[in-house]
C-alpha cells in the first residue's frame, strides 16, 4: 500500500497522457549478456561451450562425460554443478586461510559422491550454468568418449533431440514444484481449493493463528514443507523468495519512536528492574530482554513461538547475557516456566489500531498466571482514538484516479476499494474535527473479555470541508513506574511528548499529531465520499464505533462505525483489517 502521494503538480503533462506513439517509437532494450563462471576457478568465459573446454583443458574435468557416464537426469546435472563448485569454494577458502588445498575433486566421480541434497543448494548465486541446462546439448562433446561409442550422425541427432526434450521437461517440472509450493502456500490454488478446503491441515485446525508466528520467524527456516528435503530445489527457492522480503524486525528495530521509548524508560528506571525477574513476552530479536538485562535484572525470561527465537538466542550469547537471559521457544499460554511469579512483564504487542494481530490477550494471560500482585506491566496504559478525515488529494491520488487511467474507465479497480482499513501515515492536516477517546485501557486491570468493544463518540468540525472521507484511528502509549500510577482518561499525547510529569515515565502517540511509527493510523474511508457534500466548520458529527476480533481469523481486526451529520441520515459502514 503506497505511504506516498502521487505528486501529480511536478510531473510534465507529456508523463501523465502520452501518445501511443512514444511508446511504439521507444528503443529496444539491449540483451542481457550472460556470463559463465568457471566450475573450478575464478575465470569468466562468453559463452558455456568455452567455459566447459577451459575445465577440460586446464583442469582435465569433462563435466559431460562424467554426467554422461553417471548417466544423470536433470536434478543429478544440478548436483553434479554444485558438487563441483563446492570443491572450488573450499579450496578457495583454504588458500584463503592459508590451511591446506581443501577438498578437490576426486579423480573419479561417483554418484555417491553427489548423493547428498545439500548439492540441490546453488554454490554460485544465480548460477547461469544451471539456468542453460535446459538449452545445453549434453551430448554434444565428445571428447573422452572412445570412437566406437559413437553413433551414426542420423540416430545421434535423435538421441540429442530426446535428451533435449527430456532435460525441458525436468526443468519444466522443477518449476511447476517451485509454483505449487507458493501457491499451496498462499491458498491460491484454485483449481484445487475445494478439494484443499475439505481436508485442512490437523495443525492448521489446531492453531488457526500458527501464519502469525511463521511471518514473524524470516529466516530461512519457518517455511515447514514437511514432505520436502531441506536443500530440495523447491524448498530453497521458496525460502530464497521469502528471504528477499522486508524483515519485520528490521522495520521495528529501525522505528526509533518505538524502540527509544522502551530504552528510556528501562534505562532510566533501573531501580524497578535491578535484581528483578523479567518475563519478556514476544521477545523477537531479544532488544528487550537485552535492555532489562543490562539495567541489572537478575533474570530475565524471553519467549517466542516463531523461530526468531534461535535468533534470540545467538544474539544473547554474542552480547554476554547467557547468565541473565534465557530463551524460550513457545506460546507464553503452554510453556512452563521455571519459576513461579516474575517482578515484571515486558512486551510489545501493539498491533495496527492497536489491536490487530490479537498478541494482547497472551500479555493479559501472563499476567494473570505469573505477575506478582505489585508487579509491574511494562507499557502500564494504552488508549484508542479517533477523528474525522477530508483530504482531497488523498482521494483524488487513490480513488477518482481509477475514473480516468490515460483516458481509460477503470472504476472496475474501485471494486472493494472501501471495505478494508487503510495503514497510511497520513498528515495532521487531514484531521478537520476534534479527536475522540475512544478506548482506554488500564493494562493492569483490563480483561479480555473487553478488548471487543463498542464506544460512542462525537466530534465538531474544526473547518469547512467539501467532503467528509472518513476516519482516522490511532493509540497512544503509556509507561507508568507503578501501577498504582494513574493516567489522566482525557490524556492525549501530542508530538511525541508526555504530558505525564511524574519522573521516569514515557508516552508516545501513533496519531497524526506526532512522528511517523511503524504502525502508521488506520484510515477508515467512507463509501459516501463520492457524494461530496459539503459540510460547514462547527457541525458535530457523532456515532458509535465497534472494534472486534473475527471468530474465524482471531488476529485479524474487524471495525465498525455507525454515524451522523447533522441535517443528514445514519450511515453505517464496516472495515477489515487482516
Amino acid at each position: 500500500m503506497a505511504n506516498d502521494k502521487l505528486d501529480k503538480k511536478n510531473l510534465p503533462e507529456s508523463d501523465i497522457s502520452s501518445d501511443e506513439s512514444d511508446w511504439e517509437d521507444a528503443e529496444p532494450e539491449e540483451e542481457e549478456t550472460v556470463n559463465f563462471i568457471s566450475l573450478l576457478d575464478d575465470s569468466v568465459f562468453p559463452s558455456l561451450d568455452s567455459m566447459l573446454q577451459h575445465c577440460r583443458e586446464k583442469h582435465n574435468f569433462d563435466f559431460l562425460e562424467v554426467r554422461r557416464r553417471l548417466g544423470l537426469d536433470f536434478l543429478g546435472t544440478v548436483r553434479l554443478v554444485n558438487f563441483a563448485a563446492s570443491s572450488q569454494a573450499n579450496i578457495a577458502a583454504a588458500v584463503r586461510q592459508n590451511t591446506h588445498d581443501g577438498a578437490r575433486l576426486p579423480e573419479i566421480i561417483s554418484v555417491e559422491h553427489i548423493s547428498d541434497d545439500r548439492f540441490f543448494k546453488p554454490v554460485i548465486e544465480d548460477d547461469a550454468l544451471i539456468m542453460a541446462l535446459t538449452e545445453l546439448d549434453l551430448g554434444s562433446d565428445s571428447q573422452g568418449v572412445p570412437r566406437e561409442e559413437l553413433q551414426s550422425k542420423s540416430s545421434r541427432e535423435a538421441q540429442l533431440e530426446g535428451d533435449l526434450e527430456k532435460v525441458k521437461a525436468q526443468f519444466a517440472s522443477y518449476r511447476l514444484a517451485v509454483e505449487q509450493t507458493l501457491d499451496q502456500r498462499w491458498g491460491e490454488d484454485v483449481p484445487n481449493r475445494s478439494r484443499r478446503d475439505r481436508s485442512v491441515d490437523k495443525e492448521a485446525r489446531k492453531d488457526e493463528s500458527q501464519y502469525y508466528w511463521e511471518s514473524y520467524a524470516s529466516n530461512g527456516k519457518f517455511v515447514d514443507i514437511e514432505s520436502l528435503t531441506e536443500f530440495h530445489p523447491a524448498r530453497y527457492a521458496f525460502n530464497h523468495f521469502i528471504n528477499t522480503q522486508i524483515d519485520i524486525h528490521e522495520t521495528m528495530l529501525k522505528d526509533t519512536i518505538r524502540t527509544d521509548a522502551y530504552r528510556d524508560f528501562v534505562y532510566n528506571n533501573k531501580h524497578l528492574f535491578a535484581g528483578k525477574t523479567v518475563l519478556d513476552i514476544g521477545c523477537g530479536t531479544g532488544i528487550l530482554s537485552m535492555f532489562c538485562a543490562k539495567a541489572g535484572a537478575a533474570k530475565v525470561f524471553a519467549v517466542d513461538k516463531s523461530d526468531i527465537i534461535d535468533k534470540a538466542r545467538e544474539n544473547v550469547f554474542h552480547n554476554g547475557f547467557t547468565d541473565q537471559i534465557t530463551c524460550i521457544r513457545g506460546r507464553i499460554e503452554e510453556i512452563d516456566l521455571p519459576v513461579d511469579q516474575v517482578d515484571i512483564i515486558i512486551s510489545e504487542w501493539m498491533g495496527y489500531c492497536l489491536l490487530y494481530e490479537a498478541m494482547l490477550p497472551s500479555v493479559l494471560w501472563a499476567r494473570d498466571r505469573y505477575l506478582k500482585p505489585d508487579g509491574l506491566l511494562v507499557p502500564s496504559v494504552s488508549t484508542i482514538w479517533a477523528a474525522p478525515v477530508s483530504d482531497p488529494e488523498y482521494v483524488t491520488d487513490f480513488i477518482t484516479f481509477w475514473d480516468d487511467v490515460y483516458g481509460f474507465d477503470m472504476k472496475s479497480m474501485k471494486t472493494g476499494i472501501y471495505d478494508e482499513a487503510r495503514i497510511e501515515v497520513m498528515p495532521e492536516s487531514c484531521v478537520c474535527g476534534s479527536a475522540t477517546q475512544i478506548a482506554f485501557q488500564d493494562l493492569h486491570s483490563i480483561k479480555t473479555e473487553e478488548l471487543d468493544f463498542e464506544a460512542p463518540w462525537k466530534s465538531t468540525l474544526s473547518r469547512d470541508i467539501p467532503s467528509l472521507d472518513g476516519f482516522l484511528v490511532w493509540f497512544d502509549i503509556f509507561f507508568t513506574t507503578s501501577r498504582k500510577d494513574t493516567v489522566p482518561a482525557s490524556l492525549h499525547v501530542k508530538l511525541g511528548e508526555s504530558s505525564a510529569t511524574r519522573p521516569g515515565e514515557i508516552a508516545f502517540t501513533t496519531g497524526p499529531f506526532g512522528p511517523a511509527t511503524h504502525w502508521k493510523q488506520g484510515f477508515l474511508m467512507s463509501k459516501s465520499l463520492e457524494d461530496n457534500i459539503e459540510i460547514k466548520a462547527g457541525t458535530d458529527v457523532s456515532g458509535r464505533i465497534v472494534f472486534k476480533a473475527p471468530e474465524n481469523n482471531p488476529r485479524a481486526l474487524t471495525i465498525g462505525n455507525t454515524w451522523t451529520v447533522s441535517g443528514q441520515g445514519e450511515k453505517k459502514q464496516l472495515w477489515k483489517l487482516r
